[in-house]
């Protein structure tokens, strides 16, 4: 069966009274970034200019974020994770992050202050690895629920992270659910990206956790004599990273923000339905959710990055798997001098997709509406390598999900 990529435009830009993208200001980020500099593991991941991958898709420029280097863990979700347990310590503590940095909360007196307290999340493999690596590296504990179908890989990384973890019999969402019933049980914290009326405070701050990726992105651009891209392909699950980095730059350019396309995947693409029902509201998808793009089966948007994806962002699209094996394979087999990017199947999704769209004559109609054309620069994030080395080899290699235009 053909699998075809689905694409709208946001019909409801401009329409409204736009939410405000405050708390991902570059003011909040630095304070973010300012914090995870104070981890001794912490360093910029690279953003690779890949000029002759540039070169063959006609546009001038394509920049991937390679996230394969964060923090040792081969990928983004820790920033998220650990922020957001920062900011709880810092309340309990009656302070500002902005007073502490990694010594001090690791401090035998603050330890005695805080006592001993349990971090509860949902992954699919890289947030719970994040946030069982923080736990620990904070003197602290982690229990980590992963929905149905996870990778035995995953779950062993998380494990050897100090965590508690179990692989359920639930899609991600009601794993979501069965981690908050156990957490309000046991006196446990629940650090999820995903909001609900009256959990929001945490998923926030795992938003402004993601914006040092963001901003170190656009200062490395600048860097490169690139004032800011013009265009951003950006994966969204729940939608809190695509709503990061859609707040952050909108923060920082206003009306010269660039052009934002939201990428899912078409088994768990809640967002993409949420613009075509063009009623303002999140919707949710139902179902297994069954996608290689394991970080990105999300059934239910974050409701506080719907509002900023909805009020900012120009398009949507939903792709089928074989666009993330095609990205995989891009960026691992990389054109002459570019470097080489090992990008998993959520991290590689948005590459997979531009290729696409600039070398399919049937994708003509997408390249005109998106503005896509010689002058574009276009920044791309890829949020994890290799987290299951295995599935990795079977599509690089061996050639899983071969493509289907």
């Amino acid at each position: 069966m053909e699998q075809k990529i689905k694409w709208a435009m946001n019909d409801l830009l401009g329409k409204t009274a736009k939410v405000s993208t405050n708390f991902l200001s570059q003011k909040e980020i630095e304070k973010v970034k300012k914090f995870h500099e104070s981890f001794p593991e912490y360093s910029r991941t690279p953003l690779r200019n890949l000029k002759n991958l540039a070169t063959h898709l006609g546009v001038a420029g394509v920049y991937v974020k390679d996230e394969s280097y964060r923090f040792g863990l081969n990928a983004f979700k820790v920033l998220g994770g650990s922020f957001a347990i920062a900011n709880y310590l810092a309340q309990c503590l009656g302070k500002d992050i902005s007073q502490l940095d990694y010594k001090n909360l690791v401090s035998d007196e603050t330890r005695k202050q805080l006592g001993e307290i349990t971090f509860a999340t949902t992954t699919d493999g890289n947030h719970g690895r994040g946030v069982a690596w923080t736990a620990s590296r904070l003197k602290q504990k982690s229990v980590v629920y992963m929905p149905k179908g996870s990778s035995i890989t995953r779950l062993n990384n998380i494990k050897a992270e100090g965590a508690v973890a179990y692989i359920t019999e639930l899609n991600y969402d009601d794993a979501v659910r069965l981690t908050s019933e156990n957490a309000q049980k046991n006196g446990w914290v629940v650090v999820q990206d995903t909001a609900w009326e009256g959990y929001e405070e945490i998923p926030a701050w795992i938003m402004q956790g993601y914006g040092t990726m963001a901003a170190e992105a656009l200062e490395q651009l600048q860097e490169m004599k690139v004032d800011k891209p013009t265009h951003i392909f950006i994966q969204a699950g729940v939608g809190s990273l695509a709503g990061a980095v859609q707040g952050y730059f909108s923060s920082v350019f206003g009306e010269e923000r660039p052009k934002t396309i939201i990428v899912e995947s078409d088994q768990a693409d809640c967002l993409y339905q949420s613009i075509l029902a063009n009623d303002g509201q999140p919707h949710a998808v139902t179902g297994d959710l069954n996608t290689i793009m394991a970080g990105l089966a999300c059934g239910e948007p974050n409701t506080i990055s719907w509002n900023v994806l909805r009020d900012y962002s120009d398009s949507f699209v939903s792709c089928p798997d074989w666009v993330a094996a095609r990205g995989m394979r891009i960026l691992g087999s990389p054109i002459k001098e570019d470097f080489q990017v090992i990008s998993g199947e959520s991290g590689a999704v948005t590459a997979g997709l531009l290729a696409t769209i600039m070398t399919n004559e049937k994708m003509k109609e997408v390249r005109a509406k998106f503005g896509l054309n010689e002058n574009s620069k276009i920044l791309l994030f890829s949020t994890e390598g290799d987290t299951d080395p295995e599935k990795y080899r079977d599509i690089v290699w061996d050639g899983k999900f071969p493509v289907n235009e």
